[in-house]
């Protein structure tokens, strides 16, 4: 019997709906005899249809096979080649599985016996890219753009009408509550069949509130991981290609976005914030009425529910079906992540991401004050932020620092101690975490002075009373207080309350929680994530008021201060990252963010010492308190600074010039070096950067930092090749040859009358990633410039002072001796200094071009600055510290290099380390966006580090030299968490499978 070419599906009509049974054997035929296709069929994925990809004799992909489910009657299959041609035409730019067609123009089509009952059988395009199948974490780069496909998606199709789109689908979530109440009985596990009805029951009924102003149209209702195909090519994988129009029907617009959502939630990593890139994405494409935003969430979960309860019961009709039974623990995690927050918290999230979120509620005032007899300015308010000066010195890193501040200040004669409300508690914050911490409070925390009388602040009913909690009603709220057990409130549970009557007596030293919520909400945490803070507050108020407080000011918008650096900071002075934390407090090798999230911090070379070592803060702020001047006065510092630094350097280098920064070291030391020589001619190493001057940026070649840089050099700079002995043009053994062919060149300039007057290049190759230079290269350059009159000028800003372990400076390594000695960010361990160190006799040939001063480089604060670094790397033993620690971290890199086969090397020495990313070991083609889209998910999990390299395909690690084991252990393994995450060199599905 032949499909029906009017019938549409009703599901609930239906008693199963197995996927066709068709071998690749029989697909071939199918392909040939009624499609006119010759290949060779692969079988696909799917749960109630078959799919072959076709595919010529040498592999090349033809087509796609797609037999229809045999429930599915002509006219559907029509509308759903109508939709794709339809979304084709109004948007060209996307690739859409259309239906292949015949000379004439007919349809690829035809009515095919199957193994249960005849189906309708067709060609479809073949899309390569490969989809999003698979536990690989998304970026929120591709979140973005899968939100933005199906904004686009959603458009081209609200105006689409055809017979074809009347049907009954169980995906369709207009009939989910009747899918689950039939399906439910699959779910063999009690407890996860109970979780399943009781979040379809609640979600039902949100939505159904808001049902008859949500727009119905045309929906593809299945643009998922699954069925968006990713342009070839793109890292991270961004998709523009859309297949399998299996479930095109007419229901809820806001569906189409819904169904999108939920399949991210299986990825690894992705919890429900990681999807908030796509939905601002489809609301700047299509956006989103108020309630289609109070729909939304309860659909994903309505969805999810479907999912678990659907596949549950094809892998049970279906058993060979391979592809539905492999899918069973994917829609479970999918479920779970989608109820892992009550639906109000995630709604109120989705307002917030798309500027629809409502004023905060105001804390009614209250009639009487919660606690008797108790005066505002009585209260001491405990400021637990990364703002406050009571988190200095890591103090937000003690046990029971809560209890020690409040106690403190009860103890200066405060009658109570008082937290703020909403503001990021630091004094929750672990130092290494994967996950963000719970630090947003949504109360307030009191600690009493004294015996206390708690009070009902108005009328109201008592909903709870209990050793240790209380619950009363409070306006249109729920008021909650907790305290220890060994309390008994006065007042029992259903009694009623006058404003002022006694609720609870706590005696002196005790601590009290106050918290205010919606009535009708759920019951919120005391602390809540950061990235849910938006749900969350919302639902709760400010107890402040109650207290005869002002309410707090809450919390501000992410990008508020972003858009103020924008308007008034060039723009060229750029940030890392696209969307960065931020950061306003730093403790030995770790950043701190003003939502108390603790990040390890991999990249700051600048400070040697750790972020806020108190030794220096103590002498800057002792120095401060006396005197800030320029060099030019006479004064201590200065000398036994000076004295200290030529000290650390082999003769002649005896003689010290202060600057404030690299790039001012490096400019002035070539100067020197032309003034002392006469010869203006400088050769300098390709991939090097050495600084923003004009001098020091003239003789810059990093591609990155100015991708022009090879072709707008002066003519006076003359450039050799990079050195690197990995990625170079003489790789391992044959990079001795470098030596020599710069050696060469400078032999060249001289014998055409332009004989270099300086050679620069850093000593130890950290632009490029931490590459040792090949043995013996600075000597024989070196050399070849000397003879020539010219002067050897090294840059020792980035791999100075000890960070390199086994030696001070990076020129030991080389055992040479420079000329000239440019040196800075590690001196003053964040303080602006830097240094030019040489001999006497280059130093005094400087008079020839007049005199130098540095207003502030020299001055008292930066010298005892210098003088404190000196002395705390060589008492806490820091280079000793690089060589443990950066040894030990070495080691766990190369390691790891087994198990991803991304890894390319790993370069560098001590605490001066590079890992090069590659997507193929013999070509080293960079894994360029690869490295920049890890860097993004190591920040998510807790760790700053970015890339490097004229390809920024190298990992620069380069931490404060107090880093410990633990810390650079937790480091290894975020990455290894988050390469496997990311999928770097696993497979991926067939590409183009619908």
């Amino acid at each position: 019997m032949l499909p029906d070419e009017y019938r549409t599906l009703d599901f609930f009509a239906e008693e199963a709906l197995p996927a066709p049974r068709v071998t690749p054997a029989e697909a071939e035929v199918i392909a040939a005899g009624h499609l006119h296709v010759a290949a060779r069929a692969q079988s696909l994925g799917s749960q109630q249809d078959a799919n072959f990809l076709l595919t010529a004799d040498d592999g090349t992909p033809r087509a796609i096979l797609k037999v229809a489910n045999p429930a599915f009657g002509t006219v559907e299959v029509e509308a759903q080649d109508a939709a794709a041609d339809l979304i084709i035409s109004a948007r060209p730019d996307l690739r859409v599985a259309t239906v292949l067609r015949r000379p004439d123009g007919s349809p690829r089509r035809a009515v095919v016996n199957t193994g249960n009952g005849p189906a309708v059988a067709r060609l479809l395009r073949h899309l390569p890219g490969g989809t999003l199948s698979g536990p690989r974490h998304l970026s929120p780069g591709t979140v973005a753009a899968m939100g933005t496909l199906v904004g686009d998606v959603s458009i081209a199709l609200r105006d689409f009408r055809h017979p074809g789109l009347d049907r009954v689908l169980q995906w369709d979530p207009r009939h989910a509550d009747r899918v689950v109440a039939k399906l439910a009985e699959h779910v063999a596990e009690p407890d996860r069949r109970s979780a399943v009805q009781a979040a379809t029951d609640e979600a039902w009924r949100r939505v159904q509130q808001v049902a008859a102003a949500l727009p119905l149209q045309a929906v593809h209702l299945d643009l998922t991981d699954d069925n968006m195909i990713c342009r070839p090519g793109t890292r991270p994988p961004l998709p523009d290609g859309v297949i399998d129009f299996g479930d095109v029907t007419t229901s809820w617009a806001v569906a189409e976005l819904a169904v999108s959502l939920s399949s991210m939630l299986h990825h690894d990593g992705v919890e429900p914030h990681h999807v908030l890139p796509a939905v601002r994405a489809f609301h700047a494409i299509r956006p989103l009425s108020p309630e289609e935003v109070e729909a939304l969430w309860p659909l994903v979960v309505l969805r999810a529910a479907v999912l678990v309860v659907s596949g549950r019961q094809q892998a049970a009709v279906d058993e060979d079906n391979a592809y539905a039974t492999a899918a069973l623990d994917r829609e479970w995690r999918i479920f779970e992540q989608a109820t892992s927050l009550p639906l109000p918290v995630m709604t109120h999230l989705l307002r917030d991401a798309t500027g629809l979120a409502d004023a905060p509620a105001a804390t009614e005032a209250p009639v009487c004050p919660l606690v008797r007899d108790l005066a505002a300015g009585a209260i001491a308010l405990l400021d637990l932020s990364a703002d406050d000066d009571a988190m200095d010195g890591g103090a937000w890193l003690e046990a029971g620092v809560e209890d020690r501040l409040a106690a403190s200040a009860l103890a200066d004669g405060a009658a109570v101690v008082a937290t703020r409300y909403a503001h990021a508690r630091l004094s929750r914050t672990p130092a290494l975490s994967a996950v963000s911490p719970a630090t947003v409070p949504t109360g307030i925390d009191l600690w009493l002075g004294r015996d206390a009388v708690v009070q009902a602040p108005a009328a109201g009913r008592v909903l709870a009373a209990e050793p240790g909690r209380v619950e009363l009603t409070y306006g249109a709220g729920t008021l909650t207080l907790s305290f220890p057990l060994s309390v008994k409130p006065v007042v029992g549970t259903g009694a009623s309350v006058r404003a002022g009557e006694d609720v609870v007596h706590l005696g002196s030293g005790t601590s009290v929680h106050v918290a205010l919520r919606a009535a009708d909400g759920p019951a919120a945490p005391r602390l809540v994530r950061p990235e849910y803070a938006a749900g969350w507050l919302p639902l709760t108020a400010d107890p402040a008021p109650l207290l005869g407080l002002p309410a707090g000011s809450g919390r501000t918008r992410a990008n508020d201060l972003l858009e103020r650096r924008a308007a008034a900071f060039a723009t060229v002075q750029g940030h890392y990252y696209a969307d960065p934390p931020r950061i306003e407090r730093g403790w030995r090798h770790h950043l701190v963010s003003t939502d108390g999230r603790s990040y390890l911090d991999i990249v700051n070379n600048v400070t040697p010492l750790g972020h806020a070592h108190p030794r220096v803060e103590q002498a800057v702020s002792r120095q401060l308190r006396r005197l800030n001047t320029n060099s030019r006065f006479h004064y201590a510092s200065v000398v036994e600074f000076t004295e200290r630094l030529a000290g650390l350097l082999p003769d002649p280098l005896d003689t010290v010039f202060l600057v404030n920064s690299g790039s001012e070291a490096v400019d002035l030391g070539l100067r020197l070096a032309i003034g002392a020589s006469g010869q203006h001619d400088v050769v300098a190493l390709r991939e090097a950067y050495h600084g923003w001057t004009y001098a020091s940026d003239a003789v810059s070649t990093s591609l990155q930092d100015n991708p022009n840089a090879l072709a707008t050099r002066p003519s006076w700079v003359h450039t050799v090749d990079s050195p690197n002995s990995y990625r170079g043009r003489h790789r391992g053994a044959d990079a001795v040859r470098y030596g020599p062919e710069a050696a060469a060149l400078i032999d060249e300039l001289a014998a055409s009358g332009r004989p270099a007057g300086a050679f620069i290049g850093e000593t130890y190759y950290g632009n490029a990633g931490g590459v040792a230079l090949p043995d013996g290269y600075l000597a024989e350059v070196y050399a070849a410039v000397r003879r020539h009159g010219g002067l050897a000028v090294a840059d020792e800003v980035q791999v100075g002072y000890g960070r390199l372990g086994n030696w001070f400076w990076g020129f030991e390594q080389q055992r040479v001796v420079p000329d000239i000695v440019c040196v800075a960010k590690a001196m003053g361990n964040g303080h602006p200094l830097g240094a030019v160190i040489t001999s006497k006799a280059v130093a005094e040939r400087y008079r020839d071009q007049g005199y130098f001063f540095s207003s502030t480089g020299g001055s008292p604060v930066s010298s005892v600055v210098g003088l404190t670094v000196l002395d705390t790397l060589r008492d806490e033993d820091l280079q000793g510290n690089a060589v443990r620690v950066g040894g030990h971290l070495k080691r766990r890199l190369e390691a790891l290099a087994g198990c991803h086969g991304i890894f390319g090397a790993v370069h560098g020495s001590g605490l001066y380390l590079g890992l090069e990313l590659v997507r193929d070991r013999a070509t080293l083609e960079p894994a360029t966006e690869e490295t920049a889209e890890l860097c993004d998910r190591m920040l998510d999990l807790g760790v700053v580090v970015q890339p490097t390299g004229d390809h920024l395909n190298i990992l620069k690690i380069k931490p404060p030299l107090c880093i410990d084991t633990e810390a650079a252990d937790f480091f290894a393994d975020m990455l290894d968490v988050a390469l496997t995450q990311l999928g770097h060199g696993g497979m991926r599905r067939d590409p183009g499978a619908p």
